[in-house]
């Protein structure tokens, strides 16, 4: 894999910062469909939809890769892996995350899911003995606290949450319970999958997050009120707005490395805030809200800074498309 990474890299000087805004511009875009999708189709139904539509799109671009497909077939070929990856990646944090936007909205989530890189610091403390620094303890305590006050501080933010604070803690526990799940599925990635590029390990695991997510809507989602108009939109989710996001993060990640990546994500929040208000579907957003969410990616900023190691390129995998210690950036 390493012999084709000169080539990747290659491009004129206007590549990265091209492909940094196409990176935010899909990602903010992403979660306000689909903050509009849940208000007229099932979470997990939408959550099925775009997983299937995000693993038909890799699994074609990988056939027409060349020597991409033996890649996928190793991949397939570690099942235990692969079903682990699916449900921590997808079923439980595409479930966790459209259940709760459907309470709290889109940027109340984005900005929960912005916490990932802290979550995962937390994680690595508790579960993997990794070393801790003032620096980092401080950033992850300055953005939770900071998400804590945006959630109840910002009540012209779209979603049910303004209205009570029951949707209020129930979104948020949702969100932040998925985002637990992505930040351990960072791990589990890169234990598991890192010697395989991510185009030849997403066609797997999407694949089996497909047949999950799937089956659980079969099993419990009546789907007689979704419509073809939202049948599009969950398509247009999965094809065009969120596996773009694997692919360009991966090479946003060769090129510039992982923590430029999760600074580049952090202006993902206040897009998607701002998108509510210009879409009218919530009201502007006051100084004070805007100060929090300065101060959480501030406190991200934080966690994610320093002197690190060199991660292995295939971990951009993990939604949103990287290792979840160092890159922020979930779809």
């Amino acid at each position: 894999m390493t012999g084709s990474h000169p080539a990747r890299r290659q491009g004129g000087p206007l590549l990265v910062p091209a492909l940094s805004v196409l990176m935010v511009i899909l990602l903010a875009a992403g979660w306000l469909l689909s903050g509009r999708l849940v208000t007229g189709a099932p979470p997990l139904a939408v959550a099925a939809g775009r997983t299937a539509a995000a693993f038909v799109t890799l699994a074609v671009v990988a056939a027409l890769r060349p020597g991409a497909w033996s890649g996928v077939r190793t991949a397939a070929r570690r099942p235990r892996a692969v079903v682990l990856l699916a449900f921590l990646g997808f079923f439980a944090y595409y479930t966790g995350t459209l259940l709760g936007i459907g309470r709290i909205g889109a940027s109340r989530v984005g900005l929960i899911v912005s916490l990932l890189p802290c979550v995962t610091f937390l994680i690595g403390i508790a579960a993997y003995r990794e070393r801790s620094s003032v620096r980092k303890a401080a950033g992850t305590a300055l953005a939770v606290t900071a998400a804590l006050g945006y959630g109840f501080v910002d009540g012209g933010a779209a979603g049910p949450a303004s209205a009570g604070g029951d949707a209020l803690l129930t979104g948020g526990l949702f969100a932040f319970g998925g985002t637990v799940t992505y930040a351990l599925y960072g791990y589990v990635y890169r234990q598991r999958m890192a010697d395989l590029p991510p185009l030849a390990a997403l066609p797997a695991i999407t694949g089996a997050g497909t047949v999950m997510l799937g089956l659980a809507v079969a099993l419990f989602v009546p789907l007689t009120g979704v419509t073809a108009g939202d049948w599009g939109g969950i398509l247009l989710l999965g094809a065009v707005l969120t596996a773009p996001v694997f692919l360009i993060s991966h090479e946003l990640i060769l090129r510039k490395g992982p923590l430029f990546t999760s600074a580049v994500a952090l202006v993902v929040p206040f897009l998607i805030r701002l998108g509510e208000w210009a879409l009218g579907w919530a009201g502007p957003p006051g100084p004070a809200a805007l100060a929090l969410i300065c101060l959480c990616s501030a406190g991200v900023w934080l966690t994610v800074g320093g002197r690190r190691p060199a991660a292995p390129a295939a971990a951009a995998a993990a939604p949103a498309p990287a290792d979840a210690r160092r890159t922020q950036g979930a779809p």
